[in-house]
């Protein structure tokens, strides 16, 4: 079965962060109403606003994009705020459209939902099958509540309703909060300020762990692929099957910015899990594939950095 999201009413929950921005832009391309509302008129925490607005906007499918979302240090910092918000937002969604009858809707995942230690690559059974990582367990921890709630609302109402689990997401329109960032735009920005004060990039911990990338808008192009042709209880991955270790990822960036320098390892800060790289088999098996390799994402989102900040 098959949901063509030609002539729906979509609505892309949180469309001005990063996800959300890119989802807009791949649908663009799609004969679709794209349905959008600022925060400042919607708190997506409230549960009664969400559940009306719905109502009142009716739309046929949802993307899930909007969360509290933040690296190692926001997470570990901000526990309770990063579980409450991300738990409500999702649990106010979800529910209100069940309520309104919206035919499909995908909730967006994480990675940290997996087990701090499992096999490599992750696939999607190792969900639950091991401690999460501290640093973001209530971040993770809200995540899975909600893949819990889309799953359970397929079984008790017949809604078609999935998870997907992106890897790690980087590219325009990204968090550049120092104290918030993920890894790619916290290096993206550190390299670019230790070449304007001609001093050495500082890494955190040792460098050692491994990663995953995608650029957002393979992801959003994913997304949309999956929302009209996946429809199952199980979450499904989302990666481009490639990783880097932290180190590498410094000195790819470093070359794209063209600055030859030391690189020092804070071993004061954390490492996270040692390695978190998706199984993206079943996505690929479908027919999909990633088209922006990580050295052309880099230096794409390298330029939009360089035009954003101060």
């Amino acid at each position: 079965m098959t949901f063509e999201l030609a002539g729906k009413r979509v609505w892309v929950a949180g469309h001005k962060g990063m996800v959300g921005q890119a989802l807009v832009r791949r649908l663009a391309a799609v004969d679709c109403e794209i349905l959008t509302v600022d925060k400042a008129r919607l708190d997506l925490r409230r549960q009664a606003e969400v559940e009306a607005w719905m109502a009142e906007h009716k739309p046929d499918a949802v993307f899930i994009a909007a969360a509290r979302v933040g690296g190692i240090q926001a997470n570990s910092a901000r526990p309770g705020e990063f579980f409450f918000d991300n738990s409500a937002i999702a649990t106010n969604i979800i529910h209100g459209a069940h309520l309104s009858g919206v035919a499909k809707l995908m909730f967006l995942g994480s990675a940290c939902v997996y087990p701090r230690i499992c096999e490599q690559p992750i696939p999607e059974t190792a969900m639950m099958t091991g401690p999460l990582e501290p640093t973001n367990e209530g971040y993770a921890m809200a995540k899975l509540g909600a893949i819990a709630m889309a799953k359970g609302y397929r079984r008790q109402y017949g809604r078609d309703f999935i998870s997907v689990v992106p890897t790690n997401l980087y590219g325009p329109g990204d968090n550049l909060d120092p104290a918030a960032s993920h890894v790619v735009p916290a290096t993206l920005r550190k390299v670019l300020e230790a070449q304007a004060a001609r001093a050495p990039v500082v890494v955190w911990g040792t460098g050692s762990p491994r990663r995953e990338f995608l650029h957002v808008d393979d992801a959003a192009d994913a997304m949309v692929f999956l929302m009209e042709r996946y429809s199952d209880d199980d979450i499904i991955n989302i990666g481009a099957g490639e990783d880097v270790s932290i180190r590498e990822l410094t000195e790819k960036v470093c070359a794209i910015a063209g600055y030859d320098t030391e690189l020092q390892f804070d071993l004061t800060k954390p490492d996270g899990m040692p390695r978190k790289q998706l199984d993206a088999g079943r996505l690929l098996a479908m027919g999909w594939r990633p088209r922006i390799a990580l050295s052309d994402g880099l230096q794409e989102t390298l330029e939009w950095v360089r035009g954003v900040l101060p």
